[in-house]
């Protein structure tokens, strides 16, 4: 899928992955004009095409992350579709895949056999557990990378059990890392006379870097970071708050200028003098009886003067936003953050844009998920000189 006029141009990517981070890691380099071309299943493709047992279609889900691939139908259970794909490998640089290693190597596709057939080639295997250690066999997904890397037990309120996320947080963070370090690996190759390398990266390491200090600071301390809720104990106040309409409201105002600020938005600017609130220590101490004064106050504003209010008075705010209030927000329409596009199956849809935004490059959408196979011709004709006689032998046996 040609791109002549963004950053990623020339570059071509193999997609040989499902759900949810590798797929998306491929997504994010095909915003930017990489060439993708996506490996699915034959009669089945990729997890997200389908909802509730539906299989081979194109769901909403799928127009998004399926969006500037071309789609080709393997069965990489086959003997002969493992042929055709090692034939096709070496035809792009960049190679994603997050089959478990078991797998890999039972297809004879494992990292060293891989290097082998490209030795030129970006290979990024995202799997749960990586590619060493005892657990590298296990099976995973965000739920379970959540989990292990921590994430579960510190989210929360502290009287009840953890919760997971309601996004796939660890997917996304995951395919990020992901598309960071191919770019990575593509610009030593191309620019510091490197080779093509292996990119181990585990799902659970996505979320377990953004752990903040809490490995270190339990190293030297001791201390295990525990759920916390809405609040932070630390940094005060800094919360979320029900208005007089039922809306929540999330503030930070946990530096004593915000403070002072924030205090002066409720009516009450004396209590950024009073010694139980002047500073960040004594409001830690007394943030029970501070929470109280906000709570009430917070009760009886609305949710959307009070978050435009705090904000003109340079107090960070924001209403606690559903899907259906940021599909209609000003800043997300103004920014682009969101853009709408016209579907011939769906009609007009509105998804996420190419993100971030490059002053000279932006990435672009050409094109939603497509169909199940869509370019299976086109693809295996093109790059490995299969004939339309060939290919219709290997359809009618199951192979494409």
């Amino acid at each position: 899928m040609s791109a002549p006029n963004l950053p990623l141009a020339g570059i071509r990517v193999l997609d040989l992955s499902t759900v949810l981070a590798a797929p998306v890691s491929t997504t994010l380099l095909g915003d930017f004009g990489a060439d993708v071309v996506k490996i699915e299943e034959p009669g089945r493709g990729d997890f997200t095409r389908g909802r509730a047992g539906q299989t081979g279609g194109r769901s909403p889900q799928w127009l998004q992350e399926g969006r500037n691939k071309r789609s080709v139908t393997i069965n990489l259970r086959e003997p002969e579709g493992q042929a055709i794909l090692r034939d096709l490998i070496p035809r792009f640089d960049i190679i994603v895949t997050n089959y478990r290693p078991p797998t890999l190597e039972r297809w004879g596709l494992g990292p060293d056999r891989l290097r082998e057939i490209h030795p030129e080639g970006i290979f990024l295997i995202i799997t749960g557990f990586g590619l060493t250690g005892p657990y590298r066999s296990r099976g995973s997904f965000d739920r379970i990378a959540s989990a292990f890397a921590g994430l579960t037990y510190v989210s929360g309120d502290p009287d009840i059990d953890p919760v997971r996320s309601g996004f796939s947080v660890i997917d996304f963070m995951a395919a990020y890392l992901g598309a960071f370090s191919a770019m990575m690996a593509l610009y030593h190759r191309d620019h510091h006379g490197g080779t093509g390398q292996v990119i181990d990266l585990a799902l659970y390491e996505a979320g377990f870097r953004a752990a903040e200090d809490a490995l270190i600071d339990h190293s030297v301390t001791g201390a295990v970071r525990e759920r916390m809720g809405n609040k932070n104990p630390y940094i005060v106040p800094a919360s979320d708050f029900t208005t007089a309409d039922r809306r929540r409201v999330s503030l930070h105002a946990g530096t004593d200028a915000l403070f002072a600020r924030l205090a002066s938005v409720m009516g009450t600017p004396e209590l950024a003098a009073d010694s139980r609130y002047a500073s960040r220590a004594t409001r830690e101490e007394h943030q029970d009886d501070l929470y109280g004064l906000i709570e009430e106050w917070m009760a009886r504003q609305t949710a959307e003067s009070v978050v435009d209010e705090l904000n003109d008075a340079g107090v960070p705010a924001s209403l606690v936003m559903t899907i259906a209030d940021i599909s209609k927000d000003q800043h997300y329409r103004d920014r682009g953050t969101i853009v709408d596009l016209d579907d011939p199956e769906f009609g007009t849809v509105t998804t996420v844009a190419p993100l971030p935004f490059l002053s000279e490059t932006p990435g672009r959408i050409r094109a939603l998920g497509p169909e199940l196979g869509e370019h299976t011709d086109e693809v295996l004709g093109d790059e490995i000189g299969l004939t339309a006689h060939q290919l219709d032998d290997l359809r009618s046996r199951g192979v494409v």
